[in-house]
Formats: C-alpha cells, structure tokens, sequence
C-alpha cells in the first residue's frame, strides 16, 4: 500500500465538519415541526402571499409535489405567511374600544381556511415523513450494497497473484460503489474510509503498467484541483448557510475521486482540509452567533411576558384608565417587535404566551365597554323620557304645579348617569331649554305679582293684629263674630311670598287658638258651675244621681269614641298639599276638644261618686 495515498482518521476528521454539523441540513430536512423562520429559509424567502385564498392555493400546489421536491424553506415560507395573515386579521380586534362603540363581538373561533391550511401542512408533513422512511431504507440498502463491493476489493487486493488480471473488475466496482447514492449519514464517513482503505490497498498491490498508473494518477490529481480551487473559493461566499452546503457537495466528490501519487497524497489532501476547515469555522461560529442572539430574544421575550403578567386588569373601572392601560399593552407590543426569533423550542411558546395576555386584556376592555354602551344606552332612554316630559310641560300656565314637576324631573336627571358623549349635549340642551322656556313664561307672567303677593301678606298680618281687639270682657258672641270675619276676610285675601306662606299661616292660626282656648276655659268654668248646682238640687235623692251618673257615662263613652275615630283617621291623612294640611289641623283641634271634654265628663263623674 502506497502510504502517501493513505489518509488517517484523524486528518479525515480534521477536514470534515463534526458528525452533528455534517448531518444537521439533513436532519432538519425531515423535521417539519421548526421554529417560524431560520437562517436558511430567510435566505431563499419567496415573494409575500397577500391573501388567504393564495396561501391556500400554494400550499395545495406543495402538497400534490413529488415528496422529493417539497423543500423545509418551502414549508417554512408558507408558515411565514400564514403566521402573517393570521396576525393581520387578528390585530383590527386590538381597538377593542372601536368595536364596543360599533357593537362588534369578540375574534371568532378558527375559521375554515385555517383548519384546511393546518390540515394540508400535516399532508405535507405525513409525505414528507413518509419519503423520509422510505429514503432512509435506500440508504440502508446502499450501505449494504457499499460495504459488499468493500468486501469485494478486499478480496481482490488480497489475491496479489491476480491483481493484474482483475484490474478491470476493480475499476467496475470502483464505478458501482461511486453510482450508488447516498447512505446513513452516521455510517457516512466510516464506509468511505473503508472503501479508501481498500481501493489504496488495491492500488498499492497492483503491479501494473507504470503508465497506465501514472495516467490515473495524474487525472485524480486535475479532478482534486479543481475541488481545492472550487474550496477557496467558496471563502468569499457571504452566505455562510449555502457555502457549507456546498462544501459538503465537493466533498461527496472529493470522496469518489482515485487516489493520487503517493508522494502528493498529504499535501493535497492538507490544501482540502485547510480549505474545508475555515468553512467550517465560520459554519460554527454563525451557528454559536445566532444561539447567543437566540437566548438574548429568549430572555427579552420572557420579560415582556412577565411585564404584562403582571398588570392588574380588573383595576380597571373608568374609560381613561381602559386607554391608559391600552397604550401599556400596545408598547409592550411595539417592544415584542424590536427581538428577533428565540430558540425553536421556546420561540412559539413564548409567543402564544405573550399572545394568551394581549387576547386576555382586548377581551375584558371589549367586555366592559359592550357593558358600558347598555348602561349608557339605558341613559339615554330615562333622559329622553324626561325630556318628552319637560317639553310636554313647557307651554304650561299652571305654574305652581308645573314649576313643582320640572323641579323634581331637575332633581330626578342629575341622579341618572351618562350617555354617550355624541348624544350628550343634544339631549342635555333639549331638557335645559323645555325647563327654561316655562320659567322664562313664568317670570314674564308672574314678574307684577310679586308687589301684590307683598301687599297680601301685609294685609294677612293686620289681620292678626286685629285679633288683639278680644279681650276677657269681650261677649263671647262678639268675639265669635269677629274670628269669622277675620276667616272670611283672609280667605278672599290672594297669594303671599311662597316662603312666607306656611309662616303667616300658622301665626293667625295660632292666634285664633288661643283667643278660643280662653273662651272655653270661661265656659267651662261656668258649666261646672251650673253642675254642682244641680248636684246640691239632687242631694239626698240616690236614684236621681245614679240616672246623671249613667248619662255622664254615656257621653264619656260617646266622645271617646269620636276620639278613637279621629285618632284612626288622622292617621290616614298627609300634609303635603294646602288642603291636606288645613284638614289635619282641624282633626287635631277637635282631637283636642274631645279630650277636653272627656276631662270634664270624667270630673263630674267623680263629683256624682262623691255624692252616692
């Protein structure tokens, strides 16, 4: 064996990337399930899908691809997209407050053109898997077929007597095992190491014509150049995702090229490794790069999601603070915009996490501000009827009463809440002018009445003062007399102030109690006067005493009566209006009187008990 045409495995190692770079391209072929966007698809990213109907016609378009042509940046662009025209028909629900004032409900549930997408990207997935398995038992099959024509050149180098002879089967096999295609990428390495071994073991035991050794010799060396140029080349190449690819295509074909001359073998194959191993360095280092970027979006991402965790929603009770808060939520939005994408683990799961809070906050504003327009609604119904009601009293002239309606519908409007601020103004200007046009008709009508209701209660108070003309000497028929005329006479007087109305009043009233109460006392002095006379008459005759003893007793019992009567009555009656409380009083006076007179029917009785 010709030692310059043998390569060790460590130089083997040195010059190919580690067996988990090498197959990462691979294996992330067939792993549907990524994050929404890598290095790679951002390079090959197709032109922007602007509808749904296109995103669905392009992924049916995919789905009915040979497996074989269904590419991971394919998949991943319509992910891209999809994840876009998603969040563009979610964000319009964002202006939760423009929706409450149009009445529109909450996002809906997963429409039918989501679940067909969803559907047909796991059709995708479940073919590709499937082209996956099936490459996978190629492989196999491959790596079976290699390690046999192995086997085989094993054996022919081994039969050094016949090298010569069977040179050409050599050169077939060595044609067979560079046409089959490809095998596990774990047993990659090792089953071109081995047919390296063996062909340079052939090779080293073949006694053949120098020429003819020579010539092959020389062709592998031209082949190997041009892959060592085509290596160097590949430096200058910006992207470092498709300069690794393409490494690993030379060195597929580095790997079905013959040996060299042995005395070439290390410096040509230490021109390929140097060539390989700054592309690999920049492979690792981007990858290292974008992982360090990665954990840094991980850990903003997190935080924002902890910042609006955080935030207490049902604090919320007012218009301001709802909008407050919406700007909080949207900045935290615009800060979510400024990372780039986390690992593949994290990265969706984050999202729907930072996502679940925004959908939560949209929805409870919306909630409270249906709410808010019912109860703003139900407003605006109570004051429009009170506003039908004031202009239906507007034109009134009975202004006292009308005067007294349009204070309490006054009273009952400021214990209603607020409507709607474009309603506002226009229903509140309605109410104020119905309630100012009445009190503008009723100054200009009562504007004189005013000197002529100060007029009335000055006659009222001269009429009190007359009053004093009853004295104890004053008959009491006289004084009778006099009391209803001063009635008479200050029923026909008009209206006074309204303030000074119930004053007035209750003074003349009060005046004319007393003027009676001092009659009554005199004639109630007299009446016990002329019943112990009558007592004296009857002295000594029993029956006739006990026949007044029992009609004493029967007007005590009537006149308690009356007053049962009375009390239960006046218990019905309310003083609210003029005529109300003129009836109380007069029930109270004779309330009075039947005490007074049951005091002095009980009196006499007792004068009866004394004579029996």
């Amino acid at each position: 064996m010709d030692k310059q045409d043998s390569v060790s495995g460590a130089e083997i190692q040195a010059a190919q990337p580690s067996p988990v770079a090498a197959t990462a391209p691979v294996a992330a072929e067939t792993n549907e399930k990524t994050q929404p966007e890598t290095p790679e698809t951002a390079a090959e990213e197709t032109p922007a899908i602007e509808t749904m109907d296109q995103l669905l016609d392009a992924a049916r378009a995919l789905a009915e691809a040979p497996a074989a042509d269904i590419t991971r940046e394919a998949v991943a662009n319509l992910r891209q997209n999809f994840a876009r025209l998603t969040k563009l028909a979610q964000e319009p629900a964002e202006d939760a407050e423009a929706q409450a004032a149009e009445g529109a409900e909450p996002a809906a549930a997963e429409s039918d053109e989501e679940k067909e997408f969803k559907a047909i990207l796991n059709n995708i997935k479940e073919k590709k898997a499937a082209f996956a398995a099936e490459q996978e038992a190629v492989r196999k099959a491959n790596l079976d077929r290699k390690n046999a024509i192995i086997e085989e050149i094993i054996k022919l180098a081994e039969d050094t007597d016949n090298v010569n002879r069977t040179f050409p089967r050599y050169r077939e096999l060595q044609d067979e095992f560079n046409a089959i295609g490809e095998v596990p990428a774990t047993e990659e390495t090792a089953v071109w190491k081995r047919f390296q071994d063996a062909r340079e073991q052939f090779s080293d035991n073949l006694k053949i014509n120098k020429e003819l050794r020579d010539y092959d010799f020389k062709k592998n060396l031209e082949q190997k150049e041009l892959i060592i140029t085509a290596a160097v080349e590949l430096h200058s190449e910006s992207d470092v995702i498709t300069a690794f690819k393409r490494l690993q295509e030379l060195h597929n074909k580095w790997r079905q090229i013959g040996p060299v001359a042995k005395e070439l073998r290390d410096e040509v194959w230490n021109r390929f490794k140097d060539a390989s191993l700054e592309i690999n360095k920049r492979y690792q280092t981007f990858f290292e790069e974008r992982k360090a970027r990665e954990a840094e979006n991980e850990a903003g991402k997190t935080a924002i999601c902890e910042r609006v965790e955080a935030l207490d929603f049902s604090a919320l009770k007012s218009f301001n603070a709802w909008d407050k808060m919406t700007e909080v939520i949207k900045q935290a939005q615009e800060d979510w915009k400024k990372f780039g994408y986390a690992s593949r683990k994290m990265n969706n799961a984050l999202f729907n996490r930072f996502r679940a809070t925004c959908d939560t906050f949209f929805a409870l504003k919306a909630a409270y501000f249906k709410s808010v327009k019912e109860e703003l609604a139900a407003n605006l119904a109570k004051k429009t009827a009170l506003v039908e009601k004031a202009e239906a009293l507007k034109d009134s002239t009975d202004w006292k009463k009308t005067t007294d309606e349009l204070v309490a519908l006054q009273k009952e409007w400021k214990t209603i809440g607020t409507v709607a601020k474009k309603y506002s103004d226009v229903i509140w200007t309605r109410f104020q002018s119905a309630c100012d046009y009445f009190f503008e008709q009723k100054k200009a009508a009562t504007g004189n009445a005013r000197a002529t209701e100060q007029a009335n209660l000055q006659a009222k108070r001269d009429l009190i003062k007359e009053l004093d003309k009853i004295t104890d000497e004053t008959p009491k028929a006289e004084a009778q007399a006099l009391i209803q005329d001063l009635q008479e006479r200050w029923k026909s007087i008009g209206h006074v102030p309204f303030r000074e109305k119930d004053k007035v009043y209750e003074a003349f009233r009060s005046r004319i109690n007393e003027v009676r109460e001092k009659f009554d006392l005199a004639e109630r002095s007299r009446q016990r006067a002329r019943f112990e006379e009558n007592l004296a008459a009857m002295d000594g005759d029993d029956n006739k005493l006990m026949r007044e003893r029992e009609r004493q007793l029967r007007l005590l019992e009537t006149r308690r009566a009356e007053l049962r009567t009375y009390e239960n009555n006046l218990g019905f009656l309310t003083a609210k209006s003029k005529s109300g409380n003129n009836l109380v009083q007069e029930f109270e006076r004779k309330i009075e009187r039947l005490r007074t007179d049951i005091a002095a029917l009980e009196d006499k009785i007792k004068l009866l008990d004394s004579k029996l």
